[in-house]
Formats: C-alpha cells, sequence, structure tokens
C-alpha cells in the first residue's frame, strides 16, 4: 500500500512539472533555448510511471514471501505474480470495488491487506466464504457439515530460522474444487480467549460474516491467519496468486503454478 501511495505521488509530480512545462514554462522560454533538465525528465518518466502504476493496479503485481506460512505450497523467497483483475477493479489506496469482475473462491491463494494493519499485505489460502460455518476438529476442517477429504503423504522435513529442522506431517487437502498440500505439527494452538482459533479448538462452530473471508495458511501450526486476528473483509482484497517468476535459492520453482 505504501508503494501504491509513492507511486501516485511520483505520477502526480511528473505530470504536473510535464504540463507545466507545456502550457507555461515553454510558452515564456526563448526560441531554440535548452529545455529545463527537470521538464525533460519529467517527460521522459511520466508515460513510464503511468504505465507500471496502472499494471501494477488493475492487472498483476509482483510480491515476495517472506515467512513459511504458505509451505509446502509457497516458500519463502518465492517470488509470486498476483492477478489484480480476479477479484475486480478497485480504487489504488482506497481499494473499493468499481468493477466487479468475481469473489474469491474456496481453495484460493489470496493477497489481501492485513486487517490490524492495512498498510501490511498478507497472503493465505480462503477456507471460508461469507456464509459458511467451519469446524476445525483434531486438526481436520470441515465445511457446511462436510469434513474435507484428506490424504496422508508422509513426513516433511524443513528447516525453520535458526538452522532447526523441523518434521510436520503433509497431507493432501481437498479445499472447494482445489487439492492442495498442508502441513500438520505435534503442537497445539495458543489464542487468546475470544480469538477464532480458542473458539475452533473449543470444537465451536464459526460462521463467516457476511462480506467476509476465513483465511489460514498451508502450515497450519505455524500460521498468523483468521483464527489469530480476525476475519478478512472484502475491502482489503489485493488478488489471486498464480504464478512463481523467481527464486534466488530453489530455480525449480520457477515458473510454477500457485495451486
Amino acid at each position: 500500500m505504501m508503494f501504491a501511495l509513492f507511486m501516485i505521488i511520483i505520477l502526480v509530480l511528473t505530470g504536473v512539472i510535464w504540463l507545466l512545462d507545456i502550457f507555461v514554462l515553454r510558452k515564456n522560454r526563448a526560441a531554440g533555448a535548452q529545455e529545463p533538465i527537470v521538464a525533460e525528465y519529467a517527460k521522459s518518466f511520466f508515460p513510464v510511471i503511468l504505465v507500471v502504476f496502472l499494471v501494477r493496479s488493475f492487472i498483476v503485481e509482483p510480491f515476495k514471501i517472506p515467512s513459511g506460512s504458505m509451505m509446502p505450497t509457497l516458500l519463502a523467497g518465492d517470488f509470486i505474480l498476483v492477478n489484480k483483475f480476479t477479484y475486480g477493479l478497485r480504487v489504488p489506496l482506497l481499494n473499493n470495488t468499481f468493477l466487479e469482475v468475481s469473489h474469491p473462491k474456496r481453495g484460493d491463494v489470496f493477497v489481501f491487506h492485513y486487517p490490524p494493519e492495512p498498510s501490511t499485505d498478507y497472503i493465505k489460502r480462503v477456507v471460508g466464504l461469507p456464509g459458511d460455518k467451519i469446524r476445525y476438529q483434531d486438526k481436520h476442517l470441515t465445511i457446511n457439515g462436510k469434513p474435507l477429504a484428506v490424504e496422508d503423504a508422509g513426513d516433511y522435513e524443513y528447516v525453520m530460522s535458526g538452522l532447526n529442522i523441523v518434521v510436520a506431517r503433509k497431507y493432501h487437502e481437498q479445499l472447494g474444487d482445489v487439492k492442495h498440500d498442508i502441513l500438520i505439527h505435534d503442537v497445539v494452538g495458543n489464542y487468546e480467549p475470544d480469538a477464532i482459533g480458542a473458539k475452533l479448538a473449543n470444537n465451536e462452530e464459526i460462521e463467516v460474516p457476511a462480506g467476509h473471508y476465513l483465511a489460514m495458511g498451508d502450515n497450519r501450526d505455524n500460521s498468523s491467519d483468521s483464527r489469530v486476528w480476525g476475519f478478512v473483509p472484502e475491502n482489503n482484497l489485493v488478488g489471486k496468486a498464480f504464478f512463481i517468476w523467481m527464486n534466488f535459492d530453489k530455480g525449480s520453482r520457477i515458473g510454477n503454478s500457485v495451486q
């Protein structure tokens, strides 16, 4: 969000300088006089900045995965592309939808403005849609009374910060039309008493409010998600992740689609 604000400021600044030169300064400049370097730079950069701004705001935006909360689907260090058009066109900064296209589907990997701090972007998986009734008992999801199909896929080892090797259990989970992998650890979550995670751990059924989504990380026991900080409002949506375009440490991940 801060980068979008920076882009708007630079776009407006270069545009104003360019227009000022066209309609005011150029008329008062002596014939053959050299164009001011500020006006020259503004004229050169404005079209480029405009194209970048339009592409990032309405078509596609790059993001870097900072943590392991979406393992094994996404790894820390993955650079991904997010489709900004999928969930409708939105007014930059305000994020209000002015052209509806579609809504998040169960199983989508989506980017959104972190509800407690909207200047930060998060990425998780859509687990619950508006109106869904969710249970999470014994680390298995039940949505609208139907337990999700899961298949045991064996142990999964990965390295955490401090070079500690962690062993989790990997499962194939069918979430809507999406079959994806999740990681489960042999730990018990620790949540605030009024958090969604505490209610789910107490075997309560949670209903997703209208205009909101329940988000979870694929690394289920190592993810700060809706269980900790609440539902994702519709107005916080950014877009749908669809492609890994770079990973400097693991070149084999380049070109993989995000499922």
